[in-house]
């Protein structure tokens, strides 16, 4: 059995596998292109001279230094009065600059990857991170610096090439159900499972070396350590589905931004593995599903004519989410006792097919009825007339859910900036390569959520979001959160995740007030980077 201390070095050092799939390639191009060396030559350098001097798209390149402010490699000024960014190198990125090129094999493993099959072990990228691997290991059996800093910087890099070794296997084989097929035996063969057994030994035996399984004679045993990681292989997916944007950060920071654009919302998205990244969602956030029950109990218990006809989840992604909500109302609310009268209106939105698809399946063979339909979280007017025109729903009458999702809408300038806003996040926000003014985003989320204001005000928004930490709190904190790996996968897709007093200002200034005896944080500490609110008029 695994004690509660051994699982807190397990999941710190799942944190920094997650900060090396994001800071490995960031890293790396930084050192290639010559903005590390720069920076410690000018010592003090704003960002507007850095994108001129290495013409480079500001926005992806303020994201990407932040990651290094955030694994504690830089300084971070923002001046939002002025708008004016500013970094310096610390002497931990001295020393990180020097172990750079440790990085140059993982990322060529990212970028070799891309060229087979995503959910397939072939022979060619399994002997490249064979050979990564050996690299590893002789790396890490060096003497260690008499520098402890820099031995310190050392272990730092060494457990982000861990995690580019590990990671990617760990989310195939827990999408492929290969994790779970071996929690069924005691001990296993190889070729029991495995198509190529062969390759799949080195697999195996790479992860014997991390003391995941017992090698006896030629079968296999997971161990304590490797079970924790295994359940755990959704916490990976998110970050590693974003890989097919890590590849690119070359040609997305120095060169064409709009390399990873999607073309309507019909055509297939390239700058994500969308499936993986719904798998992932719906692992590590069904955590969060628990929370929100007492919201829905308390809300369904209500007399009858007081209640929401039903609910709509705004970006459904697999569907657990809208499914654990109508279970929740079955079995232990007033509504579910009646719903032969009263039936429960059940729609789920998404603006990407695949999710759709893949909701529909998953309700379906719960035998949950429910519409799935197109929208897009920005045109909440354009929602409620689809609704009411093909299926005479009130979009108002709906209590509205979204897991996650309004840091994920398209990039909307506001209508009407405020003048004298001074915006108090420290985030990196880009658009199609270009830099998001802070006060801007600030400004077009407050506009964003005033448009959802005549729909939700009447039954609320109950919503789970993820936020961003300062990077200076995030630095002092490593292997404690994930923040890095959020940062990186949302910043370069343009993405927009706020810190928690931003988002609840805003919020405010919009005209919704959160319930206080429903608000929760995750962690409930200064580290938290998740909330939960159900928010009224």
């Amino acid at each position: 059995m695994i004690t509660k201390s051994e699982q807190a070095k397990l999941r710190s050092r799942l944190f920094r596998h997650l900060d090396g799939l994001v800071t490995a390639p960031t890293a790396y191009e930084l050192h290639k292109n010559g903005v590390w060396d720069h920076m410690v030559k000018q010592d003090y350098c704003s960002l507007n001279n850095l994108s001129t001097d290495f013409k480079a798209n500001e926005g992806y390149l303020n994201v990407a230094l932040r990651i290094l402010c955030s694994q504690g490699w830089c300084t971070q000024e923002v001046d939002n009065r002025n708008d004016t960014i500013y970094f310096s190198v610390t002497q931990k990125g001295l020393y990180a600059k020097e172990y750079a090129l440790l990085y140059k094999e993982a990322v060529e493993l990212l970028r070799l990857s891309a060229k087979y099959h995503p959910r397939k072990f072939e022979k060619t990228p399994f002997k490249k991170l064979q050979q990564l691997f050996s690299h590893f290991q002789s790396e890490f059996n060096t003497v260690p610096s008499k520098d402890p800093e820099e031995e310190v910087v050392r272990q730092q890099i060494l457990a982000h090439i861990e995690g580019i070794i590990l990671g990617p296997t760990i989310v195939h084989l827990g999408m492929s159900g290969m994790f779970h097929k071996y929690f069924m035996e005691t001990r296993f063969s190889p070729d029991e499972f495995h198509e190529d057994p062969e390759s799949f030994i080195g697999l195996l035996d790479i992860f014997v070396h991390f003391d995941w399984f017992i090698k006896k004679g030629k079968t296999y045993q997971f161990t304590e350590k490797g079970l924790f990681y295994a359940k755990r292989a959704s916490a990976y997916g998110v970050t590693v589905s974003y890989l097919p944007t890590l590849r690119n950060l070359d040609k997305l920071i120095f060169g064409n931004p709009l390399l990873l654009r999607n073309q309507g919302k019909e055509a297939n998205e390239v700058h994500v593995d969308r499936a993986m990244n719904v798998w992932g969602s719906g692992g590590a956030h069904a955590a969060y599903f628990k929370v929100v029950d007492n919201i829905i109990v308390d809300i369904f218990n209500q007399p009858i004519d007081q209640q929401p006809k039903g609910i709509l989840d705004m970006g459904c992604g697999n569907g657990a989410f809208l499914e654990h909500l109508f279970n929740v109302i079955e079995k232990r609310t007033l509504r579910g006792e009646f719903l032969e009268e009263y039936p429960l209106v059940l729609v789920g939105v998404d603006y990407n097919e695949t999710a759709l698809k893949i909701t529909r399946a998953n309700l379906v063979k719960a035998d949950i009825w429910a519409k799935v339909i197109w929208g897009d979280i920005g045109r909440p007017h354009d929602l409620a007339e689809t609704l009411k025109e093909a299926y005479n729903v009130n979009l108002g009458e709906l209590l509205n859910v979204r897991t996650f999702l309004d840091h994920n809408r398209v990039w909307k300038p506001p209508i009407d900036p405020h003048p004298n806003r001074f915006g108090e996040s420290t985030g990196a926000f880009a658009f199609k390569g270009s830099r998001i003014n802070n006060n801007l985003v600030e400004d077009s989320l407050k506009e964003h959520f005033e448009n959802w204001f005549p729909y939700v005000k009447k039954f609320g928004l109950l919503v789970i979001e993820l936020h961003t930490l300062s990077p200076d709190l995030a630095a002092q904190n490593l292997g404690r959160t994930p923040a890095t790996a959020y940062d990186a996968t949302h910043g370069y897709s343009d993405q927009y995740i706020v810190e928690i007093p931003v988002f609840m200002k805003v919020l405010k200034e919009a005209g919704l007030q959160p319930v206080q005896k429903y608000s929760k944080i995750f962690p409930d500490s200064e580290l938290a980077t998740v909330t939960v609110n159900l928010v009224r008029a």
